[in-house]
């Protein structure tokens, strides 16, 4: 009898490439989101983009602004849904402090970079980050096609 690793479901939502390519990522948070039913059903549908997400802190609290997470058309058709609404996200206050001293400072914001689920809760992983010149994106540009043309050389010579 041959005992079978028990599968890793993969608890990612979706990503913010371009948070990646546009800003350097200094330090990231964990925090809640504050969501209504229908959008964790679109959630578990997959039916959400972050792409031009950025987190806005004030009175003391901090909003995820920009996320749009579709309908799903089973609740569209009973309930008015508004899927670029400014979402509430859960923070320690120690976070909320760092994260409204941060984005004070000139050059710094914070960026949601990725949704994820940690058991049934839905998670944003957000990022204090600075913004990149045009010459740093070449230059990780130039950094990445030079990883995957060593990558493809080593594979070539491992398998002659």
């Amino acid at each position: 009898m041959s005992k079978k690793k028990p599968k890793v479901a993969d608890n990612t939502i979706a990503l913010n490439k371009r948070a990646r390519f546009d800003f350097h990522i200094d330090e990231t948070f964990e925090a809640g989101l504050a969501l209504t039913g229908w959008e964790v059903k679109s959630l578990r549908a997959g039916k959400v983009q972050i792409t031009d997400t950025y987190v806005l802190v004030k009175d003391g609290e901090a909003f995820l602004v920009g996320a749009n997470i579709t309908p799903l058309d089973t609740v569209s058709t009973h309930f008015v849904a508004d899927p670029t609404r400014t979402r509430k996200l859960l923070l320690h206050k120690k976070e909320l402090a760092k994260l409204v001293a941060a984005t004070q400072q000139k050059g710094m914001t914070c960026v949601c970079t990725a949704l994820y689920w940690k058991g049934h809760l839905v998670k944003a992983k957000i990022g204090l980050a600075r913004g990149k010149q045009s010459h740093d994106k070449r230059q990780d540009q130039r950094d990445r096609d030079w990883d995957r043309q060593k990558q493809r050389v080593l594979r070539d010579n491992v398998k002659q």
